[in-house]
């Protein structure tokens, strides 16, 4: 027993180490990224400040919030283990759903085969990652979700991104039984409605009680075992944050993912297995336990969109801003106006010397200055690359003129490499340059 344990010591600390060299030698992936397993400028600090600059930090915000939610989830089924409960007696209903149309916890709550393929495990992210390292069908498998292909809309012709909507979330004929939420009694009138929370819902219409769930922390603090109403706490709070129309960080999500209603509330959570609960009838208690049971999973699916369009749109946009380069757009128009006026005042001083046919000549040599200035501007404004900024101090900017060290490896090897090719670029350019005007005949008009 000890040797197998030591045998899997050191085939695990093996693959750490094959994996920190291969690291090495190439770009970090979205999933290292979200597993917060790669360093500056490339980690997810920077990421969400792309997104921030954007505008599509909800989007991000979302997964991240359904992450903490099914991480909740996930705690709270090894909490029944650990008790000595299993999930069939304490949560029939679920145990059914899951056994019937497979949840990301099969493996946890021990269904044979109700297991789902998530891009990223809550709680088993290391495990997901090293997967996936050694997987080369992974990035195919990431752009199917739910067994339907994902096209970036940014990246092809099809409209409705969730980087570039604006405005209200449409609504469609019951979206909530195309992918086995029960819809609540008489939300089948109310389609039509932009306010989801309007019909027979809980909420009613969107109220201030839905503004406060807005703003509401999604994290649900943990001082004893998880239980069913923090479940419902933690879904309700992602509800009312992204998902209602109107709400402060309302998401885009297609028709067919669209959550319409929420007909839990955690102020009154329903008991499970227990039976109706006095006054209330047998068809109200089974909807009421059906939408229960799908609680864990309700976001998996909005998450695996999300993650699809963030990895195809934005993340390599993001690499190419700050893998290959490290200023933000706001830097780079600064150089782009402070080269442009350096350049003016260059030429307007070699003219000068020209045309006044000052001597000596050798004076010309001095248009190196604004020059030099002029032209390393303009190439960092195109590179979006300060070549002094990266080899003198070895810093790339997070928000305009705020900088810190660059400490991914090959990022860094990356930006040294091209901060070199700006370097040369600058100095031909502006030997050129000068030459050309050192050459030209004087003649005083």
């Amino acid at each position: 027993m000890a040797d197998e344990k030591e045998l899997l010591s050191t085939q695990e600390k093996e693959q750490k180490d094959t994996w920190a060299q291969e690291r090495r030698n190439r770009l970090p992936t979205f999933r290292e990224v979200l597993a917060r397993q790669t360093k500056p400028p490339v980690d997810l600090f920077m990421f969400y400040l792309f997104l921030q600059r954007e505008g599509a930090e909800d989007v991000l915000d979302f997964w991240l919030d359904v992450q903490q939610h099914e991480n909740l989830c996930r705690a709270y089924f090894k909490d029944l283990k650990k008790s000595g409960k299993s999930v069939k007696d304490e949560w029939p209903q679920y145990y059914d759903f899951a056994r019937r149309r497979g949840s990301i916890y099969g493996t946890v709550v021990g269904i044979p085969g109700a297991g789902k393929r998530s891009t990223m495990s809550s709680a088993e992210v290391s495990e997901e990652e090293r997967q996936a390292r050694n997987d080369p069908q992974t990035s195919q498998q990431a752009q199917a979700i739910g067994g339907r292909t994902t096209v970036s809309p940014r990246g092809s012709a099809v409209p409705g991104s969730p980087f570039d909507w604006k405005g209200p979330t449409p609504v469609n004929p019951d979206p909530f039984q195309q992918h086995g939420y029960v819809s609540p009694p008489g939300s089948h009138a109310q389609h039509g409605s932009v306010t989801p929370f309007s019909g027979g819902g809980r909420f009613g219409r969107y109220s201030s009680m839905a503004k406060r769930l807005s703003r509401a922390p999604t994290i649900i603090p943990r001082d004893g075992p998880v239980t069913h109403a923090a479940l419902i706490a933690s879904a309700e709070r992602i509800y009312g944050r992204y998902l209602v129309p109107g709400a402060e960080k309302e998401i885009y999500l297609p028709p067919s993912l669209r959550i319409h209603s929420f007909m839990l509330s955690s102020d009154n959570p329903p008991p499970m297995g227990t039976g109706p609960a006095i006054g209330q009838g047998k068809e109200e208690y089974e909807m009421e336990q059906a939408a229960l049971a799908q609680v864990p999973d309700m976001f998996h699916s909005q998450k695996e969109y999300v993650f699809s369009a963030m990895e195809q749109d934005a993340f390599p946009r993001f690499l190419r801003a700050k893998a290959f380069g490290n200023l933000t757009p706001v830097s780079a128009l600064v150089r782009l106006v402070l080269g442009l006026l350096s350049l003016w005042i260059g030429l307007s001083t070699g003219f000068a010397l020209i045309f006044l046919d000052v001597k000596p000549k050798s004076k010309r040599f001095f248009l190196f200055i604004p020059f030099t200035l002029a032209i390393l501007f303009l190439v960092s404004h195109q590179y979006e690359l300060d070549p002094l900024l990266l080899l003198l101090f070895n810093q790339s900017e997070t928000t305009p003129f705020r900088t810190l060290a660059v400490r991914e490896p090959y990022v860094k090897k990356l930006l040294i490499g091209r901060a070199i090719w700006v370097s040369v670029l600058v100095a031909v350019l502006t030997t050129i340059l000068t030459i050309i005007f050192w050459a030209v005949p004087g003649h005083r008009l």
